[in-house]
């Protein structure tokens, strides 16, 4: 069953984050994941969507799959860049079975 990492941010430091995004894409990639939405402002139809915030979505193939891209030591690197870059939430959740 997919799984979905849901990502709100707002960058504090745009060389790093232009740092972590490339790192990030690649531990992605190599984990099975792909992303389903990059860095949009979402439209807020109902409630507020605090403009410099962005919303990035990725699709992993399981829960478990995302769990061991977050991880992993590919992805430690942007982690810690991630840290000082930006200000983020980051959330895991199951899709539905197909």
């Amino acid at each position: 069953m997919s799984a979905y990492v849901i990502s709100e941010s707002e960058v504090l430091d745009e060389e790093a984050a232009v740092r972590y995004r490339a790192i990030a894409a690649q531990a992605i990639e190599q984990y099975g994941g792909r992303y389903v939405v990059r860095g949009a402002v979402p439209e807020a139809v109902e409630g507020e969507w605090p403009a410099r915030r962005r919303l990035i979505i990725v699709e992993f193939p399981s829960l478990e799959q995302a769990r061991t891209w977050y991880e992993s030591p590919e992805y430690a690197e942007a982690r810690k860049i991630a840290d000082t870059a930006m200000d983020r939430s980051l959330t895991f959740v199951e899709g539905l079975p197909g």
